[in-house]
């Protein structure tokens, strides 16, 4: 085992805004200068010395990134403070792993409103050998039923409602997850890894300008008495930018957490307080102590899905999440296609690209509306979820593309299926964070984590500490089928039962060289149901059209649900909308956040990316 080093640095950033000969209005600027200077220190008693880094003022919008080459490690995440905090890790003799926990529990207090100890999250990592894959979705209660968000008279509640309420809170599953992938994976002391956040949460972090943004349009996260209590003034405003915010609730979450492990948080004390604020909404939900108390006994680990392509192999999450499957039956498609002879004008993907990529995105979101649930109450079209990525399956959807543009598609039969199931429609989901790092030994991570909405449930918890502050629920379980059934009667796969998970979109991917098993590349992103275009889109342009990671990245975003189109806002020429729209496809023009990180591997290292949507950077030697 490393023994761990003492890091003393100072990590500034600093944004430069100028002209560009090219016209790019903003250039990022990430400058590293180390320093003895110990002013907001934390340490740990093995000899771990965590300085908080001078803090940005991100803009929001689209800043340009410039993409960062390092030689011996990397680091992406979404939130400057939480790339730190994971840089600091392996500096001091960290693994992957021990990076990922790090950034997690700096998101928690840094970026609230996509992540958080109070949610869930999908973990791949690979040691050079083996893939190794981790679930710890967020759970429905056991008292948790197919009509949980009908109302009073018998109608379905509408979304936002579900959403705001006490009946959309899964049982968190991050921290009982990540303690399980340390127990396996983990270099330094668990205890180690919470310093950051922890120092962090006492003495205070500056708000961003997208933190109080999001924070100032969220009306709902007022209602919250603790919530209101944190992030707003005497007078309902938000903080503003660069206002120093301590979290002294979250920060004696960390500290028991930090000495506890998983037992720290799935006890009696923080149970009961979620469980209060879950019930005392006025909206209630069906949670109690005992299902939060038994979340850690099982094993989170499962089997990673691997899918060959080309010369590569990709290896995402199974079900629960779509995103593999859906992911690779568009690559699996299109590979039976005739590739246009032009697929990239400029850096815009031309209208007969698109054409082929949505048709092939509109095949696949039928299938994952059909089939996709939580596997252990979902059974897969003949007996296997590979069934769905069967060459001839593929080949046979993808004649169904032709050159006009279907309106939807139907779900296809790869199989003798075992059960008949109602085709779920798509709905809302938004908040998410991805983390990608590879450490000093090779070792990678690719996480997605997520709390699933903006904020949540927009419910906190204090975790029964009494102190100012806490931590944000999920709303994962408006992730299931608000309806249980079709207008047939057919159930859906991805209906509310006890005891189940929802299905997600989530679709953190690890990549290796087929012949030789190397890394290749580490990405995924937040988004929703759109992760799974963006996480596509970055693999095609990394592996497909050769970018680097940030210019792939870098790409406009596009979206289909099997339906019609989204495009991201002002990125598409008017001749290639156009030319989509003569093919019959609906089209709207609309912002499409993506918070995409990959780290791909180089002849001299690595080359890191993240998306200039969000406030993410990259760090590493």
């Amino acid at each position: 085992m490393l023994k761990p080093t003492t890091v003393k640095f100072l990590f500034i950033i600093s944004l430069q805004t100028m002209k560009s000969s090219s016209l790019i209005p903003y250039l990022l600027a990430i400058s590293l200068f180390f320093s003895v200077l110990f002013i907001g220190c934390g340490q740990t008693e093995s000899g771990v010395t965590y300085t908080i880094p001078e803090q940005p003022e991100m803009a929001t919008g689209y800043t340009e990134k410039p993409g960062w080459a390092t030689s011996e490690f990397s680091v992406a995440a979404a939130n400057p403070l939480a790339t730190d905090a994971g840089y600091q890790i392996i500096k001091a003799g960290g693994s992957a792993v021990d990076a990922a926990i790090a950034v997690q529990m700096v998101l928690t207090l840094a970026e609230p409103q996509s992540s958080g100890i109070g949610g869930g999250a999908f973990l791949l990592t690979s040691d050079g050998e083996s893939v190794h894959t981790y679930n710890g979705r967020e759970r429905a209660p056991a008292a948790a039923h197919e009509k949980l968000f009908y109302d009073e008279n018998d109608e379905p509640l509408p979304y936002r409602d579900a959403v705001r309420s006490g009946l959309s809170v899964g049982v968190p599953g991050t921290v009982a997850m990540l303690a399980y992938a340390h127990q396996e994976h983990g270099v330094l002391p668990w205890s180690d890894l919470f310093q950051p956040a922890i120092t962090l949460a006492e003495e205070g972090f500056n708000i961003s300008p997208r933190l109080q943004g999001l924070l100032d349009a969220d009306q709902s996260l007022r209602e919250d008495d603790i919530a209101r209590e944190l992030y707003y003034d005497e007078n309902g405003d938000a903080h503003p930018v660069g206002y120093t915010l301590k979290n002294p609730a979250l920060a004696e979450v960390f500290r028991n957490v930090a000495a506890e492990g998983s037992a720290g948080f799935y006890n009696e004390t923080v149970a009961q307080n979620i469980v209060d604020r879950v019930k005392g909404h006025e909206r209630p939900g069906k949670m109690e102590v005992e299902d939060i108390l038994t979340y850690p006994d099982q094993s989170f680990k499962v089997d990673a899905m691997c899918s060959d392509w080309r010369s590569y192999e990709i290896c995402g999450m199974p079900p629960p999440s779509s995103g593999h499957i859906a992911i690779m039956q568009m690559l699996g498609i299109m590979e039976n296609l005739q590739t246009p002879d032009v697929v990239l004008e400029g850096d815009v993907p031309s209208a007969a690209w698109m054409h082929q990529y949505l048709e092939s995105a509109k095949l696949a979101f039928a299938d994952r509306a059909q089939y996709i649930g939580d596997p252990n109450f979902a059974e897969p079209p003949a007996n296997s979820w590979f069934s769905l990525l069967g060459d001839d399956y593929l080949q046979e959807r993808a004649s169904l593309i032709s050159d006009n543009a279907m309106e939807s598609a139907e779900a296809g039969v790869p199989g003798p299926l075992t059960a008949v199931y109602g085709m779920q429609p798509e709905q809302p989901d938004k908040g998410t964070s991805h983390i990608s790092i590879v450490d000093r030994d090779g070792n990678s991570v690719s996480m997605t984590t997520t709390i699933e909405n903006g904020f949540g449930s927009r419910i906190m918890s204090d975790g029964g500490t009494g102190l100012k502050g806490g931590f944000l629920l999920n709303n994962e379980l408006t992730d299931f089928a608000r309806v249980p059934e079709d207008l047939e009667g057919n159930p859906m796969a991805n209906r509310v039962e006890g005891g189940k998970v929802p299905r997600s979109s989530m679709s953190p991917s690890l990549i290796f060289d087929k012949e030789s098993g190397e890394f290749v590349a580490s990405v995924g992103s937040p988004g929703g149901a759109a992760i799974i275009h963006y996480t596509a889109k970055a693999i095609i342009g990394m592996l497909d059209w050769e970018l680097n990671a940030q210019d792939a990245i870098n790409l406009p975003n596009f979206a289909n649900y099997n339906g019609p189109t989204l495009l991201e806002d002002q990125r598409f020429t008017a001749e290639v909308i156009e030319a989509l729209e003569a093919m019959g496809h609906e089209i709207t023009e609309r912002d499409l956040t993506s918070g995409i990180q990959a780290i791909q591997r180089t002849e001299d290292g690595y080359f890191g990316g993240a998306d200039p949507r969000r406030e993410g950077v990259v760090m590493g030697n």
